[in-house]
């Protein structure tokens, strides 16, 4: 299928490994203009060498004036965001009566005001043209009990924003939806360094959690958002679409 996404202007949040890197080289496979925002300078070169055609900006998402500042230098550069990612995440912290409410404000801050205040700034730009679409990775955790309070909440709050936001939004022509990822491996990912402590228990992990048998990969999750992301979507808005190998336990 033909996406229609030839020199479309993206903007990936936490592009320079995994997920995120993942969804930049598919958009540049579909012929977009892509630019990538990371803290690390070694993770953008290893991207720029990786990927040839990508925009890096270095930014500390943590920061409301870094996230403005590598807003900014994208507009300036491109003029417009056509498509914007809010893929940057991390979490910290363990058990609830262990965790420090620090680490709490830094997820919320990282994993979810992060994208609020990417997905505002992204808003004023969009509605002049009356069009765009942002897509927000969030996680099938966001909904279930699994993994680290602190990133759970989080991811809760995005897909909840994801919902609020689409109704304002479409009424200027902007899709706004959210991708859920379950278990995906890559080199740089939790679930790779679980994998290589404890291979026996991972895997059966996977055989029991996992209807797929098997982790998801970058591609799969990649595949998705690009999809939203393009007007072969046009219909859909609010959304929130897990790629999770049926791992989730939804109730009917």
């Amino acid at each position: 299928m033909e996406l229609d996404l030839k020199n479309k202007k993206v903007l990936v949040t936490g592009g320079s490994k995994g997920i995120g890197k993942g969804i930049a080289a598919s958009f540049i496979q579909e012929g977009a203009i892509v630019g990538i925002v990371a803290r690390s300078k070694e993770g953008l070169k290893r991207v720029k060498d990786n990927l040839k055609n990508v925009y890096t900006i270095k930014a500390d998402l943590l920061y409301e004036k870094e996230r403005k500042r590598a807003f900014k230098e994208f507009v300036d550069k491109f003029s417009v965001v056509d498509i914007l990612v809010n893929n940057v995440g991390g979490s910290s912290g363990g058990k609830v009566e262990d965790t420090t409410m620090a680490d709490f404000e830094k997820a919320m801050n990282l994993n979810y005001f992060s994208a609020v205040h990417f997905s505002k700034m992204a808003f004023s730009v969009m509605k002049e043209n009356q069009s765009g679409s942002i897509v927000n990775i969030s996680s099938i955790f966001g909904r279930e009990s699994g993994g680290k309070p602190t990133y759970n909440n989080s991811k809760a709050a995005l897909i909840s924003f994801t919902k609020a936001f689409a109704d304002e939004a479409i009424k200027e022509g902007i899709r706004v939806n959210s991708v859920a990822p379950g278990a995906i491996l890559h080199p740089s990912g939790n679930w790779q360094k679980r994998l290589e402590d404890n291979p026996k228990k991972i895997n059966e992990f996977v055989q029991r959690e996992i209807p797929a048998g098997r982790f998801g990969t970058v591609e799969e999750v990649a595949n998705v958002v690009t999809f939203l992301a393009s007007d072969k979507a046009s219909w859909v808005t609010g959304a929130s679409v897990n790629v999770d190998g049926g791992q989730s336990k939804m109730n009917m």
